[in-house]
């Protein structure tokens, strides 16, 4: 398959970066029995396999599904858990239900986290164990991540951050490994297609999701639909990687035909192509 994302890895895994992955094996072994927040992209997926070798069944690995995960993507999660030998635990969520996250502010995702991470510590806290951690990388301390304060508040541990492992580096670690996830794009929830103040319902996260699995099925890797409401009507903008855009014009009345039958009133392609935090522009001179 053709690399469509842009991995700057090092022909080789360097001292530094071995030293940092010896320091996350020895924090994990010293954690205790340890709950992770799982959702099947590179850094989690990195993260499980290690506290697997690490500390076995001491590692409870958890996925939290709600209308905001795409299926395909838990499904691709659980299939990666079970080819690894790694039980997997699925628990629901309820963002969607809690107004604060409906209204879809530029902190929507704080609420998203608080919900799960209320959701894993009182398990974790009822089942004995001593930590809950997530997939955060030293690079994500570097965007707009109002989900990082949910999981402060909550004593939550980021024990590839702590290390300083940064997303190359986990890719390529990951890649070393055998992982297949290592130089998978990146998958937010299904709420980041929707712009700030536009409210997220169930409807528009199922029309999303139903729609990039149509576009993923035809070959596209990288992209996104993001949905917009013009006239209480729904508008699709499609964001694909450039070297990708000839599917779409291979595909457009097929394409059309599909997205109209999802729900989708216009559909308009962004010859920009997709670029990640596009929808976070709308912050830079904002106060927030």
């Amino acid at each position: 398959m053709t690399q469509l994302i842009s991995l700057a890895l090092p022909s080789s895994i360097g001292e530094a970066t071995r030293a940092k992955e010896a320091a996350l094996r020895a924090m994990l072994r010293g954690l205790g029995r340890v709950m992770i927040a799982y959702s099947g992209g590179v850094d989690s997926a990195y993260l499980m396999k290690v506290a697997h070798e690490e500390i076995g069944a001491q590692a409870q690995v958890v996925i939290g599904v709600s209308p905001s995960l795409m299926p395909e993507e838990h499904q691709e999660a659980a299939q990666l858990a079970t080819h690894l030998g790694i039980p997997l635990r699925t628990v629901e969520t309820h963002e969607v239900e809690d107004p604060n996250y409906a209204a879809n502010p530029a902190n929507r995702c704080y609420f998203c986290k608080s919900e799960l991470f209320d959701v894993l510590t009182r398990l974790a806290q009822d089942e004995g164990f001593d930590a809950v951690c997530d997939g955060t990388n030293l690079d994500d301390m570097s965007e707009w991540r109002p989900g990082a304060q949910a999981g402060a508040e909550r004593k939550v541990r980021s024990p590839l951050r702590e290390v300083g492992l940064t997303k190359n580096e986990i890719r390529a670690l990951s890649k070393e490994m055998g992982l297949p996830t290592w130089d998978k794009p990146a998958m937010p929830c299904l709420s980041s297609r929707i712009p700030y103040g536009t409210p997220v319902t169930p409807e528009a996260l199922r029309m999303i999701g139903r729609a990039e699995a149509h576009l993923r099925a035809l070959g596209l890797r990288q992209l996104r639909v993001r949905h917009y409401v013009e006239n209480e009507r729904p508008m699709a903008r499609l964001e694909v990687e450039p070297a990708e855009m000839p599917i779409i014009f291979e595909n457009y009345q097929n394409i059309a035909a599909t997205l109209r039958e999802i729900g989708y009133t216009k559909i308009l392609l962004d010859l920009e192509g997709y670029r990640r935090g596009k929808m976070n522009d709308v912050l830079a001179n904002a106060k927030i």
